[in-house]
Order: C-alpha cells, then structure tokens, then sequence
C-alpha cells in the first residue's frame, strides 16, 4: 500500500482520519444518529483490502474516537492479509467462512465464523478473512484507528510496524475457541471473557432486569475490547432512558423498533418541557446502527432509550470503546452503580419519573403493529426538582 505521511497542521479543520478516508477510494456515508440498514449502503472496490466496503461516520462514535465500516468478501474469494496498530471488533451480518490469525513468523490459528459470529484481532496480528460459500459474506467493523491515527500521524507505522504483542496473542492454539465456563457475576453484570461467540443470535444471554422489564443481557470481555455487550428483551416492552457520553454503537440483531436519543440539556421530560424538536428518533431493524452523541462534542452527554415495536424478542450488539477508558461521570458510575436509578445515584431513568409522552408514542406504535403492550402500569412521580437534583449536570 502506498504510504501515506500526515504532515498537516494539528489544528487544521480536517481530521487526520478524514484525511485516510479519502485515500482509501471507496464510499464514506455520513450521519448524525445511524443508518437503518448498514447491509444496503453502497459499497465500492478496495484495492488495501481487496473485496469491497465502505466507511461509515456517526457523530457520537465519531466523538470517542473510534471507526466503522461495511466489507464484502465474494463467494469464494478472500480479502488480504493485514495487520494495523489499532483494534478491530468484528460481526459478521451474513455468510460463512475461515479466519487465520498469526505472529510474524508463528504458526497460523484459524477458526470458522457464519452469521452472528463476534471476534476481535488481536493488536498488529497478522490476519485474514475467507469467504467458504457461493454467496457473499457481509461483516461490519468497529474500530479505534481514528485515535491510533491522531496519535501516529503516519500509516508507515501504523500498517507496518514489527512489533508484536506476544503479551495479547502469542499464537495460542485456544485463543479463538469459545470457554462457556469464562462467565462471572460482578454486581448486576454478567462478563464472559472469550475471544469468540460463535453466534449472538442464538447463544444464551444473562437475566438483568436493572434496564428493561424481563431483559438479559452479557457483557464481553474480548482481546483489547471492554464493555461490549448484547442484550435482549421481549415484543412489547422498552428500555428505561438512560445518560451518557458519546461512543456507544448498537447494532440491531433481531427485532424491529426504535430508539429515542435527546441532549441532557433537555432534561429528563422532553416533549413536556417543550423541547420534543429536539429529539432525535431512529428506526432500527437487523442490520440497523444508531449511537448517542454529545452536543458539545465527546464531553457531552444525551439520554437515550430503546423500544420493541416488532412481534418477535429484539436483540442489539452494544459496541463500545477498545479500552475501558471513558472518563468523567459515566466512569464514575461504573464504579458507583452505573445501572442505578438517577434517584440513587445512577444514570437510569425510572418508568415513573419519564415524560409521560414516551409511553403514549410507544403504546400508539404497537397498536399500529398489532403487537399487545405487555408492561406493568405506572404513576407518575410528580417531584420533579427532586429528580432533576439529582442529574449530574
């Protein structure tokens, strides 16, 4: 590949990842809150990849510092060999075929992957995906090469640097091999630490009803990857609202609805406060992205909230940032019960204390579906500064 030295100035509008966009020759689609169906963007020739893709930019993920894309690998075909220096988790939309992962001068470890598979590659190990049918494999990316890029400024070194990190991946046999017996309980969060899930469509999730009446959901701990998780809940039922920063990317697996993101500023009762202009809704399918973002860039936050509007359980893969490093009240939370109510110290938004207008909205929509409102009844809390006291502003 050619190589490429960034040698602009550092306070230049383009970002250096915009700049890596360009010369890599194939579509870029660009959007605020997410794509309803990543599988249908147009995708162009990739001469560094072979096979065909394209990049997509969401603001929110865009914000944290972090990259996606759609690639297609022909029936048959496979891309070509790569390593980089930045991390990459995989999720494979549709097809099947092998994975070969390697050290410089190691042995080859390969594993086979089909529609709903998640991996990650190991950091600058070399690696390679093949296409074992007729039809075309589908995958969607996240990576963080727009932080590994600002940080380099040079794709010489990104793309060839020698170094391998043994203390990652030194070539394990099992390295790719799912362990059912790598789960632990911490608090309400249930982690599997594995490398490989064969197929998030149909593996069994984790109970966890902190965020959703009769919801499941697993965290993954997964190469240099923290905090990915997927999570399900049945047909007629939604999400509590919830706050945070930008960089968090859902990726629809099953099911059919929508998903609800406003700025903070706006408060928990958007619609009743007059602000309902400033609620973003996006649909969301199989195939569908979405992600909050901050509207004062990577330090702001927004409340966000998911709903099943389909007849069927929804599942969402949660991609999110390739270390645990999110800063400011969202790491605090982490560590003082992120799933919490706000009342007590959380980021959660309580049935209770929503804008009433969201159940209405919800309730309107699966009638429009023919899909029976399967939630308990609530009332409404009528203390509001109370509730607003208690929102880290």
């Amino acid at each position: 590949m050619a190589v490429k030295l960034f040698t602009g100035d550092l306070r230049e509008k383009k970002a250096i990842y915009d700049e890596f966009l360009d010369e890599e020759g194939i579509p870029v689609h660009r959007a605020i809150a997410g794509v309803e169906d990543v599988k249908e963007l147009p995708r162009g020739k990739w001469a560094r990849m072979g096979g065909r893709g394209t990049y997509v930019v969401i603001e929110g993920v865009r914000q944290e510092g972090s990259g996606l894309y759609v690639a297609e690998i022909p029936g048959g075909g496979a891309l070509e060999p790569e390593k980089h220096m930045y991390d990459e988790l995989i999720y494979i939309l549709q097809g099947r075929g092998l994975a070969e992962v390697w050290q410089e001068g190691g042995p080859k470890r390969t594993f086979e992957w089909g529609k709903g598979s998640l991996f990650a590659m190991p950091t600058n190990a070399w690696h390679r995906l093949m296409n074992g049918g007729r039809e075309p494999v589908l995958f969607f990316a996240k990576t963080n090469a727009p932080t590994v890029m600002k940080a380099f400024r040079n794709t010489d070194f990104i793309f060839n640097c020698d170094h391998k990190f043994t203390d990652r991946f030194g070539g394990e046999a099992d390295y790719f091999i799912a362990s059912k017996e790598a789960r632990t309980r911490e608090g309400p969060r249930t982690f599997w630490t594995t490398n490989f899930v064969p197929d998030l469509l149909s593996m069994v999730y984790d109970d966890m009803p902190e965020k959703v009446e009769g919801g499941q959901l697993t965290f993954f701990r997964m190469s240099s990857w923290e905090y990915n998780h997927t999570s399900g809940w049945p047909a007629g039922v939604y999400h509590m609202a919830h706050y945070h920063g930008p960089g968090a990317l859902l990726l629809g697996l099953s099911g059919e609805g929508y998903a609800l993101i406003w700025p903070k500023r706006c408060g928990p009762h958007p619609y009743r406060d007059g602000y309902g202009d400033q609620v973003v809704k996006a649909n969301w399918k199989e195939g569908s992205i979405y992600s909050p973002y901050g509207e004062y860039g990577m330090w702001g936050e927004s409340f966000h909230q998911h709903f099943n509007t389909g007849k069927v359980e929804a599942r969402h893969l949660a991609m999110q940032n390739s270390t645990d490093s999110r800063r400011g009240a969202l790491a605090e939370r982490r560590t003082t019960g992120e799933h919490k109510n706000i009342r007590d110290g959380g980021g959660n938004l309580a049935y209770e204390d929503e804008d009433p207008e969201i159940r209405r909205q919800f309730i309107a929509a699966l009638k429009k579906n023919g899909v029976k409102f399967t939630m308990k009844p609530v009332v409404y809390r009528t203390d509001v500064d109370v509730l607003k006291s208690k929102i880290r502003w």
